[in-house]
């Protein structure tokens, strides 16, 4: 039988047990999660259908339902008996109905207006007739009417959750109607099924599913790593040292501790002893090249880092089918102070960002990754693109003794609506094109630049996209592309470009301003960074 290696079975329960303790803490977490998130969706689903109601109201002239009951006002009962109708079709809800109550012990009721919709919820009701007259459904309802009525509350809301005869679990709010006189005189009541209750909860749990199953892997990925860290990378060091010694003969950096084992630590220092012993000088044109290998390397790896951290896989959302977007960003050196990002806030809110900081190199790409990483973190708690261009911008000018800044222009898309609502600090204006139309500049407001002056609070605007509208962003390499005269390319360059196919995906956008770019400037040097990014509107 196989000897067991003594590493595996430490790893095996070192894993086994942080997967286990995450398990647990996961069912704990996403219980306690459900019952809030569920207790939340029903008050905002309370709330929303209370608001309904309240708007419907407005639909209704209190002092006119004794009139419309005695036969008379015909004409203007069945003008808002049709208001009411298509209200209850537009907001996808089951029944509108507005009743008198008998105040003298609330317990039955006379039908004014009944606009009914099965479609909604596969249900099957009767509209009652004008002047109809019924039984309060139970004591509950008899309760709530006189509460109404006493002015005890502004309204009132009854859950019915199981299903019998035909009608399904929903939510009745009930809203009084008053006449000029302010007294109530009727109640508008809204009832909306809720199952969508049971479809926003769904996803939720499939979502802490999923998390729980990736923190566990996460865990074992960790305690892998910590196997890999204190026993296999040590030896696997120690034994690549000694083959480069062998064949190089020249002093490495020493080993030195690298673990907390003392035999791996004691086999590491004896191979630092004896490459010590062996060694007599360095070569500086040795150490020279190698420091200069070693800068490379790092400029390389940081423009690796750069470049993986915005979206740099397209196409960026390929089950979308109500956007486009495609975005590029080309250093004039290794590493660049453009950025661009885009991610979605909600199902519903995409956000688009694109910035330029002042100066070039490492220290412009540092600071535009600590503003990309302050923007995208922010954003992604919620509130307008103005709050968060000056949150961003406080947070900078606490820590800015470089001194630097950056401009920014961010967006958030409502993809429901096509609203953008946007904030510009001191960034290049965005050409927008209209559907069946070309792409012209849209010179919006302007703040002051990130990171420049600490108190500036920035403000945002709307453009409300239609499908087939674009939007396209840049930084300023585009119009202050040079040749080898010292011409601009300009933005009216840049405009004609854009409009060579105003109808072509945001790709091809893209890629025949580039073109347009390149043919201008030839094999003139690039000074400045060049970034780009289109989206197209396509509607739900």
């Amino acid at each position: 039988m196989k000897e067991r290696k003594p590493g595996s079975s430490m790893a095996f329960r070192l894993i086994g047990s942080i997967v286990l303790l995450l398990a647990v803490f996961g069912i704990v977490v996403s219980s306690l999660g459900f019952l809030i998130f569920t207790n939340s969706i029903v008050e905002e689903y309370t709330n929303s259908t209370y608001r309904m109601a309240d708007t419907a109201t407005a639909l209704v002239n209190g002092n006119h339902l004794e009139a419309y009951l005695a036969g008379e006002e015909t004409a203007e009962y069945e003008q808002t008996r049709g208001w009411l109708n298509s209200y209850c079709r537009s907001m996808g809800v089951s029944l509108i109905y507005v009743i008198r109550v008998d105040q003298s012990d609330y317990g039955r009721f006379v039908s004014v207006f009944n606009a009914v919709n099965n479609s909604v919820d596969n249900t099957s009701y009767t509209e009652w007739e004008l002047g109809y007259q019924r039984n309060a459904t139970n004591e509950e309802y008899s309760a709530k009417y006189r509460a109404l009525y006493e002015k005890k509350s502004v309204h009132e809301t009854i859950f019915r959750r199981s299903t019998s005869g035909g009608i399904h679990p929903h939510i009745t709010s009930m809203v009084p109607i008053r006449n000029d006189a302010g007294e109530v005189d009727s109640i508008l009541c809204i009832q909306r099924p809720i199952r969508e209750i049971d479809d926003a909860r769904r996803p939720y749990l499939v979502t802490v599913g999923i998390i729980t199953v990736q923190m566990a892997a996460a865990a074992a990925l960790l305690a892998a790593l910590y196997l890999r860290k204190q026993f296999v990378r040590p030896i696997r060091k120690i034994s690549d040292e000694a083959t480069r010694f062998a064949k190089e003969n020249t002093l490495a950096e020493p080993l030195g501790r690298i673990s907390r084992y003392s035999e791996i630590s004691s086999l590491a220092g004896s191979i630092d002893t004896m490459e010590k012993d062996m060694v007599n000088y360095i070569d500086n044109l040795t150490a020279f090249t190698a420091e200069k290998e070693r800068i490379v390397t790092e400029l390389d790896l940081a423009r690796t880092i750069q470049a993986n951290s915005i979206p740099n896989v397209f196409p960026a959302f390929p089950d979308r089918k109500d956007l486009d977007i495609f975005a590029s960003m080309t250093p004039a050196r290794q590493v660049g102070g453009d950025f661009y990002n885009f991610f979605f806030i909600d199902n519903d809110h995409l956000a688009m960002v694109i910035g330029d900081v002042s100066g070039k190199g490492i220290p412009a790409a540092l600071f535009m990754m600590v503003t990309n990483i302050l923007i995208s973190d922010r954003t992604m708690m919620g509130g307008t693109p103005g709050e968060i261009l000056t949150f961003v911008n406080k947070s900078i000018c606490e820590h800015n003794k470089a001194e630097m800044f950056v401009t920014v222009w961010l967006g958030i898309l409502e993809l429901s609506t096509g609203i953008l609502t946007a904030s510009s600090a001191g960034h290049e204006y965005p050409a927008l094109m209209r559907a069946g139309s070309g792409f012209e500049l849209f010179k919006d407001k302007h703040g002051f630049v990130v990171g420049g002056m600490e108190g500036i609070r920035y403000r945002e605007y709307e453009i409300r996209m239609q499908p087939g509208d674009k939007l396209f962003v840049y930084t300023d390499g585009v119009p202050e592309a040079t040749d080898a005269e010292k011409q601009l390319f300009g933005t009216e360059r840049m405009i004609e470009a854009l409009n060579t196919d105003p109808s072509a995906a945001p790709e091809q956008i893209l890629g025949n301003v580039r073109a347009a770019v390149d043919c201008f400037v030839k094999d003139a040097e690039q000074f400045d960074d060049l970034t780009m990014l289109c989206v197209e509107y396509k509607g739900v």
